[in-house]
């Protein structure tokens, strides 16, 4: 199935997930941050759009939680996957596994998607930002790896 991209305003779909530093909700999440959660998906651990992304959000981290953020990656990998991408890139924010697609596809990061001349269905890199109150506050699909990063950092007002 493929859900439709989430609208700014909109309540984001809750969930609870299996992550590297245990099962999660995003209302836990959302707990215990003041500004809200950033949750970002990408197609799968360990290649090299996805090392760079996730590098970027560990380096940034610390600023995103000084402004009130808490940041969670969601791919459809397999918590070993996850275990092993964790330990090498050193990342310090919870990874959730999704192989089911039932958190992509609620929140419209699993669909159609064209990657060298192929079109098919998969993950589509995408970032949420969740405010406090449970509303969508920035939705940003078909992102690009390289700088993206630094630029939700510029659009959340935190550089």
């Amino acid at each position: 199935m493929v859900m439709s991209a989430l609208e700014i305003g909109h309540k984001a779909p809750d969930f609870t997930v299996q992550t590297t530093q245990g099962t999660l909700s995003l209302s836990d999440l959302l707990a215990a941050s003041s500004r809200g959660v950033v949750v970002y998906f990408y197609p799968k651990a360990s290649t090299p759009g996805c090392t760079k992304e996730a590098c970027d959000f560990r380096d940034s981290l610390a600023s995103l939680q000084a402004a009130g953020y808490s940041v969670i990656g969601v791919s459809a990998d397999s918590m070993a996957a996850l275990e092993r991408f964790t330990e090498k890139q050193s990342l310090t924010f919870p990874l959730a596994s999704d192989p089911d697609h039932e958190i992509l596809e609620a929140w419209g990061a699993w669909g159609e998607k064209k990657n060298y001349g192929r079109t098919y269905v998969g993950i589509i890199r995408s970032t949420v930002v969740v405010s406090p109150d449970g509303t969508v506050a920035l939705a940003q699909y078909n992102v690009k790896a390289t700088g993206h990063v630094a630029r939700l950092r510029k659009t959340l007002g935190i550089d």
